[in-house]
């Protein structure tokens, strides 16, 4: 049995394109040994070796495409279980109840949880599948490229680079299956025989030692090199990798002994697994230290516009063949294209859009939502972030329906023909028609030309590692380290916080790194992982539950609640349609929020603000390249009052719109924004955040922990 499962994880097949690692369970269930197809052979020409990266590097992005960064996992979770960010639109659906911690760590939930109908997968679909059919290929590369080979002064360089390149991808690969599931099995040389689990904690041990080794070899990061693994991402993904060596996790106490972690003095163990941190955190964070410093100072093809956050997104929205400028590694996705331009990021976690049929941006789902309260009370309305991170309103096709746009409902028009703006309410719908606050980030009403054909093909890259980020880590890690360095921390923390129009601090902490991060990425899935790698989850849950509850208790007693920041919701907002051109305005499409707008409370004076504020919205200038035959058309835009103050009197023009009792509605209806903000979690008790295998991937004795038990 225990031959089978080594023939399983290590089977590979040469392919007529080259020796390609097979991507699912079921294809390496009865593959032979790989010792037919040796490690020489593969590597016995750069022309061989290359080939088999560039095949790895195809599986890699769909990977990150279709299951850990843009679907699947990753919508699930990341980009929607946090004191951010939500699902929105439904509830009680299966892959839900990871967003809440299995309900809290209900052992119903968690004794009957099935993974592939609750991710709506099958078994070679998982991502745990897929990163581990990645991962014997990159063992043939290590394996066969020997120090000799690397020393050779004819070809050294180029099999360095394949070489580096192959470590940065298995540890990629490892470090999501770890974030994902915990302890897993090591294979990291086409010899190794696993028996049992390996803690995570060796694991990144070996993957540690592997990037130290090949880090140097990567090639250069350029402008146009971004999707593939650098020189720069090494360094990056070392840092990245040894922080969360360092940080708190749940750990199987039947796989990582408890003498080997600290646990967290907040919370108590759970489903025999403990929160805890290794109790040599701070050797690693001493790694992710020099790492993160080393690409800070050597970023090469990265820039840093230190005074526009909305560049790096701009720059995002760009033609097919370019890169953002900020970024390190991008998943390149090819507008249009069936296979690799399943964009499933701006899809999923896009402003929202209904269907376009062809005269309008496609349908754009919107999974990842706001919550309200942060919104309102926990941004600085100085913070430019904030609306560019967190948008109002979305693209509707047939916006002349009461409740959609009523100014076009009272004109008789059903809106065929184009997108309009339309509010994204609080109500229990999908897309743009509610479910609420939603991601501003990735809106294909940003790109110079909209794919409109079919939706998933927008073309819109998605950022996997970019420089803020190695920023925050380094002003994380220089805190956290053996001998902490609170200049360098307070630099580099300053360096988003500044350009986000929020001046400088000292004597930054953890906690302000932390939430600095919440700011920076915030609709981008980075939150939740932060929260339980750094210990805050609880806290900060806590809070976002208690400012929640606060907000709806007021909307409730006087129909308005104003947070200490000085914002105000009240129970109605009201828009009006506008022509942008004849208030004078560049474009549809708006910028980010003028500075003078930027404070709290803020009320537009006139229809001009009020079509700007908030800003980073609109819609595309669909007439500068097809313009429908409707005098309607003028009208695609809206103008917002009331967003941040209360308005008891319908403006002059406008319509009303069911804001804050939109929210009381739907908890008092069925408990949405505040009940089942991570329900049944008591904030104490270790998270159980982490996914169960299911039963083909745990032959040879292998078994779930947490609680979970197997499916088929």
């Amino acid at each position: 049995m225990i031959n089978n499962m080594r023939n399983k994880i290590l089977g590979v097949a040469l392919c007529t394109a080259g020796m390609l690692a097979v991507s699912s369970c079921g294809d390496y269930l009865e593959t032979s040994s790989p010792s037919t197809v040796t490690a020489e052979l593969a590597v016995s020409s750069i022309d061989g070796c290359q080939t088999t990266l560039e095949g790895a590097y195809t599986n890699f992005h769909q990977v990150l495409r279709d299951q850990i960064f843009g679907n699947n996992l990753f919508y699930a979770t990341d980009a929607a279980g946090s004191d951010i960010e939500r699902h929105g639109g439904e509830q009680n659906t299966g892959r839900l109840q990871i967003e809440t911690f299995y309900n809290g760590g209900d052992p119903s939930i968690i004794s009957t949880f099935n993974v592939l109908q609750g991710l709506n997968n099958s078994d070679d679909a998982t991502a745990y599948a897929k990163l581990y059919g990645i991962i014997p290929t990159m063992n043939i590369l290590t394996d066969g490229i020997t120090d000799a080979m690397l020393a050779d002064p004819k070809d050294g360089k180029a099999y360095g680079e394949i070489y580096g390149q192959a470590v940065c991808m298995k540890a990629t690969c490892y470090r999501e299956l770890i974030k994902w599931y915990g302890d897993v099995f090591s294979v990291f040389t086409l010899h190794d025989n696993p028996t049992a689990f390996t803690s995570r904690l060796d694991i990144y041990d070996k993957v540690i030692a592997e990037l130290q080794k090949a880090k140097d070899l990567c090639p250069e990061l350029t402008a146009t090199n971004k999707n593939k693994f650098t020189k720069q991402y090494a360094y990056a993904l070392l840092g990245r990798i040894a922080l969360e060596a360092a940080s708190y996790q749940t750990y199987r106490l039947d796989v990582t002994p408890a003498s080997r972690l600290e646990r967290h003095p907040d919370y108590t163990d759970a489903h025999g697994a403990a929160y805890a941190r290794p109790t040599n955190y701070k050797s690693y964070y001493d790694i992710a230290y020099d790492a993160f410093k080393w690409v800070a100072e050597n970023p090469a093809g990265a820039t840093f516009d230190a005074n526009d956050y909305t560049t790096f997104f701009t720059d995002l929205h760009q033609p097919d063949g370019s890169f953002a400028g900020e970024s390190i590694f991008e998943d390149e996705n090819v507008q249009g294209s069936s296979t690799t331009g399943n964009c499933e990021r701006p899809y999923a976690i896009g402003r929202p859009a209904t269907s376009s049929n062809k005269f309008g941006v496609c349908k754009s789902y919107g999974q990842c939502r706001i919550n309200p309260a942060f919104y309102y009370g926990v941004f600085d309305p100085k913070d430019i972030r904030r609306d560019v991170a967190c948008v109002v309103t979305g693209s509707y096709l047939k916006a002349g329906t009461k409740g959609i746009r009523d100014d076009l409902a009272a004109a008789g028009y059903d809106g065929k023909g184009c997108c309009y703006e339309v509010i994204l309410g609080f109500n229990m719908k999908t897309a743009a028609d509610g479910a609420g606050i939603a991601c501003g980030k990735f809106d294909e009403n940003r790109q110079v030309e909209p794919y409109i054909t079919k939706q998933r093909m927008s073309g819109i890259n998605a950022p996997y590692m970019r420089i803020s980020e190695v920023y925050l880590g380094l002003a994380e890690a220089a805190l956290m380290k053996t001998s902490p360095d609170q200049s360098t921390a307070n630099a580099y923390y300053n360096k988003t916080h500044q350009r986000a129009g929020l001046g400088t601090k000292n004597g930054v902490t953890l906690e302000d790194v932390v939430d600095e991060r919440g700011f920076e990425f915030a609709a981008e899935g980075d939150r939740r992982w932060t929260l339980i790698r750094t210990g805050f989850i609880g806290k900060k849950v806590q809070a976002i539950r208690d400012l929640t509850k606060k907000m709806i208790d007021g909307l409730k007693a006087d129909g308005k609640y104003t947070f200490e920041n000085g914002n105000t919701i009240g129970n109605y907002i009201y828009y009006k349609g506008v022509d942008p051109s004849a208030l004078g305005m560049k474009s549809r499409v708006t910028p980010a929020t003028p500075e003078n707008m930027r404070v709290a409370g803020f009320e537009p004076a006139n229809d001009t603000e009020a079509a700007q504020f908030p800003g980073w919205r609109g819609q595309h200038d669909w007439d500068y390249y097809k313009n429908p035959s409707k005098a309607e058309f003028k009208n695609s835009n809206i103008a917002i009052k009331g967003l941040f103050t209360n308005i008891t009197t319908t403006p002059d023009g406008y319509y009303q719109k069911p804001w804050g009792k939109a929210i009381v509605d739907q908890e008092e209806t069925n408990g949405f924004y505040y009940k089942d903000l991570f329900k049944g979690w008591d904030c104490k008790s270790a998270p159980i955040y982490l996914v169960p295998l299911s039963e083909n991937a745990l032959i040879g004795g292998f078994k779930n922990g947490y609680d979970f038990t197997s499916f088929k």
